[in-house]
């Protein structure tokens, strides 16, 4: 069943027996704030592994119901590596990034000895919903540089399995550049067009690829025809590979701040989906990042 909209997510999600998600450093009134609404709500339990005083006081102090365990590591590091842990245990099905700063909960997760680990390329991906009805994805936003072309085919890769998941069974990928015509002197446009071509040839399986293509013509019908762009992705992308962390992060923002659109965070690559989400992300947003994270894990 394809998933249309953050609803529908929500909504099968709380349907689904509860996953068990442990939140590394969660130190913080708005953090906790979204534990306590998954907890009523029924999304998800949650282990708290952390300052066990700090979390006590923001508690208290904001008033919160909490029903959740709590293991006390004051330690970053140490707390990041005990979430990884109880995954590996089988006390937690995923982990969930708190007040920490983000390289040091990435190096647990990636760590080679752990389970989350399974030698993939972890990437990000955001999620958003379509004017027109279902959702798209925009990868990589915030881990993946600068990726060359085989980079970039596993970023695709990544974003067309979390598809999959969600019940698109033939994604339209479009490859991002800054015009949609192959320029010798711009990479981006010939690694699309490799891409696109690899695609074609079934070493990209599972999804339909096409570029170069501009953000416009990828996402509009209109922008496409006015361009004279013939093709089953132009102006209907499901997926858009961004050709670098810069333009994904900016463009996820633009969506975000000006636009006024909710946009939530997946990491993938793992062997489940972790919730790596920006301080600035709202309430709603980290809600559905952990719904998008326990439907697919």
């Amino acid at each position: 069943m394809e998933i249309k909209n953050f609803k529908q997510l929500m909504d099968l999600s709380i349907e689904r027996e509860s996953k068990f998600i442990a939140v590394v450093s969660p130190e913080d009134s708005e953090i906790l704030e979204v534990i306590q609404k998954a907890e009523e709500i029924n999304l998800a339990n949650f282990i708290l592994v952390g300052d066990s005083i700090k979390i006590g006081q923001i508690i208290k102090e904001n008033n919160l119901n909490i029903n959740s365990e709590i293991i006390d590591e004051k330690e970053h590091k140490k707390a990041a590596d005990l979430a990884v842990d109880l995954v590996a245990q089988g006390k937690a099905n995923t982990v969930m990034k708190g007040m920490l700063h983000s390289s040091i909960f990435l190096k647990a997760v990636l760590n080679k000895e752990k389970t989350l680990n399974v030698g993939k390329h972890i990437t990000q991906i955001s999620v958003l919903e379509k004017e027109t009805g279902g959702l798209m994805f925009i990868t990589d936003c915030a881990i993946t540089v600068n990726p060359d072309l085989t980079g970039k085919k596993e970023v695709l890769e990544n974003a067309v399995d979390l598809a999959h998941r969600l019940g698109i069974e033939k994604p339209r990928v479009a490859v991002l550049a800054s015009l949609e015509v192959v320029n010798p002197n711009m990479q981006d446009t010939i690694d699309a067009a490799v891409l696109s071509k690899m695609a074609d040839r079934g070493q990209i399986k599972g999804c339909i690829v096409d570029g170069p293509l501009a953000f416009d013509n990828a996402v509009s019908v209109e922008a496409a025809k006015a361009k004279g762009i013939s093709s089953p992705v132009a102006g209907n992308a499901d997926i858009i590979v961004v050709p670098n962390l810069t333009v994904g992060n900016s463009v996820t923002k633009a969506i975000s701040f000006i636009g006024k659109k909710t946009v939530i965070a997946a990491t993938v690559g793992t062997s489940a989906p972790i919730v790596f989400t920006s301080r600035t992300e709202s309430i709603e947003g980290k809600l559905l990042s952990i719904a998008l994270a326990a439907y697919t894990s």
